[in-house]
């Protein structure tokens, strides 16, 4: 008697796959919990929930790559959880905060920033089969990425926190970042990733000291310090610009030379008794030691 057919069973799961796409998981929670502040006016602790999310993105790829848990369903569902928390839910807040008095041109530029936000990412996953990058260019973006757009975003209404919102909080100051931000997302624009950065050991202690004082300012004046700190990395976009144009024509310029001297290699010396070749005969012979 034949057994009937039966379904295979599932494996098991190994934990290392599994933490990762919990932290995405956590990040998709907080851009949506994001949009649960906004619906309620509480848009302080709706960006807060958005800082948290790009804090958790920023991490749980980490995390896949030192427990060896990357997956293709991680990659996958990481992209569904950054156009939720940086494509959708910052262009929702700033609708329920200001946009929405612009009426259809409000509602047109939320979904100018999300499709652009969309189109980036769906970029960056089409990127990923693609041949490795030379070295030099590791360094760099295409494009504003989505959690820096998401906070470039934002940067209004984190200064009207501050400032008051009696400039920052009017439709069109607002709709020039969304727009700018938007076209930055899907432009070629390089733009640091700051994941490959060396810093030199002289430089270490300060640098952590600066840190320790950075923590001690978002502390006692989060939205200055926030609001400075997406005005220092709005000014290193023409920076990355230039640095990595200046790469490019370094490599391009070595590539040069090398092809220049692979052309140009001796030549074979002639056999006793034969006569060089026509192109050999302006060269002088080759020393004997």
């Amino acid at each position: 008697m034949i057994a009937p057919n039966r379904r295979p069973r599932l494996r098991a799961l190994p934990i290392n796959k599994m933490i990762p796409n919990m932290v995405t998981l956590l990040a998709l929670a907080a851009g949506l919990t994001s949009i649960r502040y906004g619906l309620r006016g509480e848009f302080e602790r709706a960006v807060v929930a958005i800082i948290l999310a790009g804090i958790l993105d920023g991490m749980d790829g980490r995390i896949a790559r030192m427990l060896r848990g990357t997956t293709k369903f991680g990659a996958e569902l990481d992209s569904l959880s950054d156009f939720l928390s940086f494509g959708v839910a910052p262009a929702m807040l700033l609708y329920l905060w200001t946009m929405n008095d612009a009426g259809g041109a409000g509602w047109a530029l939320v979904l100018l920033f999300a499709t652009c936000s969309a189109l980036r990412l769906a970029r960056f996953n089409t990127m990923l089969g693609d041949p490795e990058p030379p070295a030099w260019s590791r360094n760099y973006f295409v494009g504003v990425p989505a959690p820096a757009a998401a906070f470039l975003g934002l940067l209004p209404m984190m200064l009207s926190f501050q400032l008051g919102d009696s400039f920052f909080g009017e439709p069109a100051v607002v709709a020039v970042f969304m727009v700018g931000v938007g076209l930055l997302m899907v432009s070629r624009m390089p733009t640091y990733s700051f994941k490959r950065v060396h810093v030199p050991r002289k430089a270490a202690l300060p640098i952590m000291i600066v840190v320790g004082l950075l923590a001690a300012f978002l502390v006692t004046n989060p939205w200055t310090t926030l609001s400075v700190i997406g005005l220092v990395y709005l000014a290193t976009i023409p920076l990355a610009w230039r640095s990595y144009h200046r790469l490019k024509a370094k490599s391009r310029l070595a590539e040069a030379e090398e092809a220049a001297e692979a052309a140009d290699g001796p030549a074979p010396a002639a056999a006793d008794g034969e006569e060089p070749a026509d192109g050999d005969l302006d060269r002088p012979p080759p020393s004997r030691s």
